[in-house]
């Protein structure tokens, strides 16, 4: 059994910075536990030479294991510890497409920390059923509260097929504008393939913008591309969007406002995040394949852990309370604890 130390990713946001130790130490166990069969143990942290890194034992690293773990949200380097704290470092190759200013260029108030929107899909791709494809397979991610595309771009990044949908239409505009630009910008082959309004019964219910796209010309020319689906309506009318059974995973960072509420509600009324997922959580969970997972992350502050698994439930879906998916909860702000539950679609 060899001993490994991971080097954690710094971070701005001072913040996150204290609690991203036990962060990924928790993904990191879900890792484990359903990618690489349980082979990661005695998971823990340490300080060495002054610098704090999470520390755990398993067999010697193979090229598969190391491509997982290269992924990890807050992972910086990957060392084998060797004669006390002696670091040989490990190569490791993440799954990344494209220049990561796609994550990071983009700067606006109310923007979820980056590495926790990594931390969040892992956490969530990691619990479906197709955990041991994530780095072969081009999967399907939707957030349907997608805001400005932070989770699209992550998931862009990863390889895979995003599809978002925004009730916001100045956020709608911001990233469809910021998309368009950056893939100019970066000379990324691409072609918009619908960038417009949605028209049903001669009325505009909605505006979308779809592109498909590759990280090299090869592969566009091959076909071998990526599409990109972003949607301006409510939420809990994704189904007239989106085919059931497409998805792999549903991921979200549930807004702390209501701006995302239903059309039939009162205009000008808000409505509680439970609300919410209570109206969209039945419109979403019809969009998951067999074996998908959802993961939400949300304010513990204005709405409990046990409410958001019962809703979960409710739309015949099976919340993971176990460890480690009891370990993300973390304080953002004075006003804001955030936490985590994931759950997954029977099949």
């Amino acid at each position: 059994m060899a001993r490994y130390a991971l080097l954690l990713l710094p971070s701005a946001n001072r913040v996150y910075a204290a609690a991203a130790a036990n962060l990924a130490q928790a993904e990191l166990e879900i890792l484990s536990r359903r990618a690489l069969g349980g082979s990661v143990g005695d998971i823990g942290q340490a300080t060495i030479g002054g610098v704090p890194y999470i520390t755990f034992g398993a067999p010697a690293v193979d090229e598969r294991g190391a491509a997982y773990l290269a992924n990890l949200s807050a992972g910086y380097a990957l060392f084998e510890r060797a004669n006390g704290d002696l670091l040989r470092p490990v190569s490791l190759t993440p799954l990344d497409r494209y220049d990561d200013d796609l994550i990071t260029i983009q700067k606006y108030q109310g923007k979820t920390n980056e590495q926790f929107t990594k931390l969040l899909l892992n956490a969530t791709l990691l619990s479906s059923a197709f955990a041991g494809d994530l780095l072969t397979r081009k999967l399907t991610v939707l957030d349907p509260l997608c805001g400005r595309g932070t989770t699209l771009n992550q998931a862009l990044m990863y390889g895979y097929d995003a599809a978002g949908i925004d009730l916001d239409r100045q956020d709608f505009d911001a990233y469809s504008a910021f998309i368009k630009a950056w893939l100019k910008r970066k000379r990324v082959k691409h072609h918009v393939g619908y960038d417009g309004p949605v028209r049903r019964e001669g009325k505009v219910i909605a505006r979308r913008l779809q592109v498909s796209m590759a990280a090299t010309r090869d592969a566009f020319k091959s076909g071998a591309t990526q599409l990109l689906d972003v949607v301006n309506a409510p939420t809990d009318r994704a189904g007239e969007f989106l085919r059931p059974a497409t998805v792999d995973a549903v991921v979200t960072d549930a807004p702390y406002g209501v701006q995302h509420g239903s059309r039939t509600a009162a205009k000008g009324r808000a409505r509680s995040p439970l609300d919410l997922l209570a109206l969209s959580v039945p419109a979403w969970a019809p969009l998951l394949r067999p074996g998908g997972a959802i993961g939400i992350a949300w304010n513990t502050l204005v709405a409990r852990r046990e409410d958001a698994a019962r809703i979960l439930a409710d739309a015949g879906l099976e919340p993971l309370q176990d460890p480690p998916y009891l370990s993300f909860r973390h304080r953002v702000d004075q006003a804001i604890v955030r936490d985590i539950v994931i759950a997954r679609k029977p099949g």
